[in-house]
């Protein structure tokens, strides 16, 4: 025997209890501890972030604190240089910091540093002096480049896995919120007679809120508290890069999330000029545009968690990189309204022939966007060690900083020397985004594969899925159910939080579409002579393995006799067996295969002892799984 039934019980693990619970929604995490007070902060954090920001640009455009306006165009992008500037000089020491030390103090340190740069910039207001703002700037920059590791890394430590998608879409919603609240209350204030005095009461205020909501955050222990940090920035920026490109899929992940803000970045700087001298909207449009965008992105982060069933689903993925291509040619190919005499307002603009056709763009970009980048960001956070993951975070951040540059670097030849028009930016952003998917799912086929696995179980089938939790978090397991398509695999896959390994004839192996899925899971037909030695390896390596009881479909929905292969393979590996049932319309799924969205269930039963399971026990259990589905 390879393995011993004690060593790889699933109750040994400590989320064993957790993840023996029905899945909540999303929401539910509002009602926990260890997630609500996390959220606020990181809320209220980025919400007073755009509060100082925009507040800075608005006075700078509109109020007293320069003259020249040949000098306006300096002093803003001087401005979002020194914000991104230090994601480039902190971030590879932040990684460091957040691994080596407790987090949530961490993160009260942090606010406390947050609420001396608001007193600070209250002072540069009061100054009206340009040069102490872009020094205050850079400090939040720098306040942000520490709380960023921070920020991702704690959630996998306080959130399982069934949740990590439900959290990180929970605050990428909330983080674009912010972003949009705050630009609006920043132009409120700005309409005060005294602007200064409330800018400085709110970003103080607010500043004092978020430290007060983070020490309410749980522990979350430090992860490499022997790590000794490197304090050269060249040498460890390095290094943190190289962390990055440990896990190939990991690696990748982070160039899509950084292409995410390539595009984002390219949208939103684009949006009030777009308004002004495409639409014609006045500064009402702009704020539209983006509070469109802003809620597009939240709803399709918050969709996903409904569309992935509690897990990291990276067929999402390719779905969003789907919709990013065809609404933002969309939006490219359209054309702009003919420009009145003065700027429109948002009720005139509402009354445009293509106005809605816009929002709806607009929306969609967001939407798609969101599908996008919350199972990107809970992928990384999911499969890197948890004793290195801030210093990956920490790349990450790196890459982002460096591919928001690039994005500013394409908008200026673009639409400068190259003299594209707005529209055609926006055509040409979306090619660009089709060529960068290809590539990437080109390097990671999985994803590609998730997609059509995700897919298959969203159109042909409706797909249901009881009792998931029973399928191990970590550790081998042997999974065994009966075959009534021959898409099982893919039906079964596009469920499981785990990838599984199927084990199949040869001849249904090579399936086109299949193999290609299957090769990418890197599952071995049964027909190869070392079949058995791949299987056994694949369980010393703590994956999961799925048989089915058959060698042929069922053709009445009764299980007929057992095939060789399981007695085989659970005589030579004792690990857990989890018995489970395929149940669909009729007696078989493929009875009626030209009718879209069949019924499925997939029923799966409680992990059975390897040392005391027989072939009669499994098929008992796969039995009466079936029996309770109906």
């Amino acid at each position: 025997m390879r393995h011993t039934a004690s060593a790889n019980k699933p109750t040994a693990d400590p989320e064993a209890d957790i993840r023996r619970k029905p899945d909540q929604g999303q929401f539910a995490l509002f009602r926990q501890r260890r997630f609500l007070p996390f959220f606020l902060t990181q809320f209220l954090g980025a919400f007073n972030d755009n509060i100082f920001k925009n507040s800075l640009i608005l006075l700078l455009t509109f109020g007293t604190l320069i003259n020249a306006d040949e000098k306006l165009s300096l002093y803003t992008n001087a401005a979002a240089l020194l914000f991104i500037l230090p994601f480039f000089l902190f971030s590879a020491t932040a990684g460091q910091i957040a691994d080596k030390f407790e987090k949530s103090a961490l993160i009260r340190k942090i606010k406390l540093f947050e609420i001396l740069i608001m007193i600070l910039a209250t002072a540069a207001f009061y100054m009206e002096s340009v040069t102490a703002l872009m020094a205050v700037l850079f400090l939040m920059g720098a306040q942000s480049s520490f709380f960023g590791p921070v920020k991702y890394s704690i959630i996998p430590q306080h959130l399982h896995a069934n949740e990590l998608v439900g959290g990180n879409a929970l605050v990428e919603s909330g983080t674009f919120l912010a972003i949009l609240v705050g630009t609006i209350f920043a132009g409120i204030l700005q309409s005060f007679d005294t602007p200064l005095l409330y800018i400085s009461l709110a970003v103080i205020g607010f500043s004092i809120l978020g430290y007060y909501t983070s020490r309410a955050i749980p522990t979350a222990p430090a992860v490499a508290p022997e790590l000794k940090i490197n304090w050269n920035l060249i040498s460890q920026t390095i290094n943190t890069i190289s962390f990055t490109r440990e896990k190939k899929p990991v690696f990748i992940s982070i160039m899509g999330i950084s292409w995410f803000w390539f595009l984002g970045a390219a949208y939103l700087t684009q949006f009030p000029e777009y308004s002004k001298t495409l639409l014609g909207g006045d500064d009402g449009v702009v704020i539209l545009l983006l509070t469109t965008f802003s809620m597009g992105i939240g709803a399709g982060s918050l969709l996903c968690e409904k569309l992935s069933g509690h897990k990291v689903e990276l067929g999402l993925v390719p779905l969003g990189s789907i919709g990013l291509t065809v609404f933002g040619i969309d939006l490219g190919l359209q054309t702009p309204p003919p420009i009145a005499d003065e700027l429109r307002s948002i009720t005139e603009f509402l009354l445009m022939d293509n106005a809605i056709h816009t929002l709806m763009d607009m929306a969609c970009i967001g939407l798609f966007g969101g599908f996008y980048i919350v199972p990107l960001y809970a992928m990384i956070q999911e499969r890197s060690d948890p004793a290195v993951r801030s210093r990956i975070i920490a790349g990450n951040n790196i890459f982002n900083a460096l591919f928001m540059v690039a994005s500013a670097a394409t908008g200026f030849f673009l639409l400068g020397f190259a003299g594209l028009s707005i529209p055609e930016f926006f055509l040409t952003i979306a090619i660009m985004n089709l060529v960068f998917a290809i590539f990437i799912y080109a390097q990671v086929p999985e994803f590609p594969a998730r997609f059509i696995m995700w897919l298959l179980a969203h159109t042909l089938y409706r797909l249901r899925h009881i009792n998931l939790y029973h399928i191990p978090a970590k550790g081998p397991a042997i999974l065994v159910c009966n075959p009534v398509s021959y898409v099982d695999t893919l039906l079964i896959g596009s469920v499981c939080r785990r990838p599984v390994r199927f084990v199949m004839l040869k001849p249904i192996y090579d399936l086109p579409t299949l193999n290609f899925v299957l090769r990418t899971g890197k599952a071995p037909p049964v027909t190869s002579t070392k079949a058995y030695d791949q299987i056994s390896a694949a369980l010393k390596n703590d994956e999961l393995i799925c048989v089915f009881s058959e060698e042929n479909l069922t053709t009445n929905g009764e299980i007929d006799d057992f095939n060789d292969r399981i007695h085989k393979i659970i005589k030579r590996d004792s690990v857990p067996i989890l018995p489970m049932a395929l149940c669909g319309e009729g007696k078989t799924l493929t009875a009626r295969p030209w009718r879209l969205a069949l019924k499925v269930v997939l029923v799966i039963g409680e992990c059975l002892n390897p040392e005391e399971v027989t072939v009669d026990k499994i098929r008992f259990e796969i039995q009466a799984l079936q029996k309770s589905s109906a």
